[in-house]
């Protein structure tokens, strides 16, 4: 029998899952789920019992008689701050998941699904480098205003599972190195990684940084006061504007890159423009974290859905390119990153960490 770890990765509507040995995935699925049974549940944790069933069937189909459960690694839901690494699931944990203390969030169910899994097969559950991973030094959460302190929420997972590949492409310690990273997805990440922490990044829902397929990121502060105070909106409404419908979907109608690309083949004008201020900004934001890191950077990782895009790319590295070596590393790493996790404290090569 082979020895392997199950992953668990819950998103809105589908749950991934996957079964990995030390050296890659021997199986892996992607359950969709009904969209009118999920919107029976007020609560993301209320919809345990039919990702759980839906999970179970799916493995159970598949044939679990070959493999030797080694552990199960859950994908890190929104959590109290916290450094990265690999944390077992525990009680406390558990809690702040079941009751949403943190977030109502889809990814909440990893640890949750991952711990009864766990239970089942009499092993330990793991959740690695969730959203919330805080490892700001103290400068970088100054805002300016007292009473409004920056917060380091990030890609984390895909960040440090890049940043752990590039490092070994250049043949040393992750911990040895400085990168900047730039996650671009529906949301963009742009950190500074120092000796594989995260010592800097902006807020990619409701902070700072470029400009995304939906998002608005940072904005002159007159504006948004403005709107705040217009008497238009409500605060849901306004949270929704700048999280949901800002971006290029505002700008071009559409958040898809590729219409995007479409349309300036076309020779749109303002798709050319905006296509042209998304880039200008990621570099920016690129810029700006190296100068974080003082300027020594070991290299630069572009990386997430959107780095699949050689027109981005292209754009970006005119800006950048002077800077440092370039790892262009596009997709996401995920599923893989959980599995890695799991395996580094099952082997040895890590201590779990303690959720308290």
């Amino acid at each position: 029998m082979e020895d392997v770890v199950l992953v668990v990765n819950p998103g809105s509507t589908s749950t991934k899952i996957a079964i990995y040995n030390r050296t890659g995935p021997l199986y892996d699925a992607n359950i969709q789920h009904p969209a009118e049974e999920l919107q029976k549940f007020d609560k993301v944790t209320e919809q345990y019992e039919l990702r759980l069933d839906a999970i179970e069937k799916a493995f159970n189909n598949h044939g679990m008689d070959d493999y030797r459960i080694a552990g199960i690694a859950g994908r890190g839901a929104p959590t109290k701050p916290l450094v990265g690494g690999t944390y077992e699931v525990n009680k406390a944990m558990l809690k702040d998941l079941r009751s949403c203390k943190y977030a109502n969030h889809a990814s909440n169910l990893g640890a949750i699904i991952a711990d009864k899994l766990a239970k089942k097969y009499k092993v330990k559950a793991y959740i690695t480098d969730p959203i919330t991973t805080d490892e700001f030094i103290p400068e970088s959460r100054i805002s300016g205003v007292p009473q409004i302190e920056r917060k380091c929420r990030s890609h984390a997972l895909n960040i440090k599972a890049n940043a752990r590949d590039a490092a070994a492409k250049i043949g040393k310690p992750l911990e040895e190195l400085n990168f900047v990273v730039c996650h671009m997805g529906g949301g963009i990440s742009v950190c500074a990684l120092r000796g594989g922490k995260i010592i800097d990044v902006n807020d990619a829902l409701l902070g700072m940084g470029p400009f995304s397929p939906d998002r608005a990121g940072a904005l002159p502060i007159g504006g948004v006061v403005k709107m705040c105070y217009s008497g238009e909106y409500t605060q849901k409404e306004i949270e929704d504007i700048y999280s949901k419908k800002s971006g290029l979907i505002a700008y071009l109608g559409t958040s898809d890159l590729r219409e995007v690309e479409q349309m300036i083949s076309d020779k749109d004008e303002i798709a050319i423009l905006i296509f042209n201020a998304m880039a200008f900004q990621i570099a920016k934001e690129i810029g700006a974290m190296t100068a974080v890191l003082k300027g020594k950077v070991d290299g630069i990782i572009l990386t997430g859905g959107m780095a699949k895009s050689r027109m981005l790319l292209d754009r970006i590295e005119e800006y950048i390119g002077q800077h440092a070596e370039i790892y262009e590393q596009p997709g996401e790493l995920e599923m893989p990153a959980l599995a890695a996790g799991a395996w580094r404290v099952i082997d040895g090569k890590e201590a779990a960490l303690e959720y308290k």
